[in-house]
């Protein structure tokens, strides 16, 4: 599932192509109209068509795509989507799973490709979005998230530490990858309570939280299966990954062996049983 890096690497390349005012949408093509929510693919194009993207941006694990109406293109990638530029070149496979295209101005189309289809596009006015957006969490790497805040978070619950950090109505961006992550880097067991975690403790992972994401956006992600940028180019994140998906090898600070387990919401969890308590 694309998480913060992902979904700031997509936003960040889309605003820098297509951004600022520089391109118009000029048509709409639905094909899978059962990812689209709020609106319908007629109201869609009419909404969109004429339109000036002004800005792309990232909330949470949301694509935003501000337009000239001031309707906002919202998209929440989920497991399989992605926001992919094509200028006549996209792969054969990626061009098969594209739901929806936006025509523009330059002969360009941006497609949204989900190829399990449980990603989401919406259209929304800026109320609509307002009224999202109150349901979510701290941006991680936002000035409000410090130490104290994260702390304050986890004192606040009785839930494993790992289920707190993916809880986007608390900390918004993390999601099983990067939370194994952060977990490692601050030798905290992802199923310890989290209330249970002391101030020492939550100020290691406040720092391994924005450490590791930092250094993902800079990588440009993590690619394991279907992750893309809007270029269609895989992230490189996954070559300094220390915990996620690396079960049954050693662990690269003591050499245990690395273990997966299910334990915390039913989601794997990859930890070290002799660093992480």
């Amino acid at each position: 599932m694309p998480e913060l890096p992902e979904t700031e690497t997509i936003a960040r390349d889309l605003d820098a192509a297509i951004g600022g005012g520089r391109r118009r949408i000029v048509g709409v093509e639905v094909t899978r109209p059962d990812v689209l929510r709020v609106v319908d693919a007629a109201e869609l194009a009419r909404r969109t068509t004429g339109a000036t993207i002004e800005r792309c941006w990232r909330r949470a694990k949301l694509v935003v795509i501000d337009l000239s109406t001031a309707d906002r293109i919202v998209v929440q990638p989920r497991f399989t989507g992605a926001l992919l530029l094509d200028a006549g070149a996209l792969d054969e496979r990626e061009r098969r799973y594209s739901t929806l295209a936006f025509d523009l101005d330059d002969g360009r189309r941006l497609h949204y490709r989900d190829i399990r289809r449980l990603g989401t596009v919406a259209l929304m006015t800026p109320a609509e979005f307002a009224a999202y957006e109150a349901g979510l969490g701290v941006e991680p790497l936002g000035p409000d998230f410090s130490a104290a805040r994260l702390s304050g978070i986890l004192r606040g619950s009785g839930q494993a530490v790992k289920k707190v950090l993916m809880d986007q109505r608390r900390v918004v961006g993390i999601g099983n990858i990067y939370a194994n992550e952060a977990l490692w880097r601050a030798r905290i067991h992802p199923a310890r309570p989290a209330r249970g975690v002391t101030a020492d403790e939550s100020r290691a992972l406040h720092r391994a939280i924005v450490d590791v994401l930092t250094e993902s956006v800079a990588a440009r992600g993590t690619s394991f299966r279907d992750y893309r940028d809007a270029s269609g180019n895989r992230g490189r994140f996954v070559e300094q990954l220390a915990a996620y998906g690396r079960a049954g090898l050693p662990c690269p600070r003591c050499g245990t062996l690395l273990v997966a387990t299910h334990d915390v919401d039913g989601r794997s969890s990859v930890l070290c049983p002799s660093c992480q308590s």
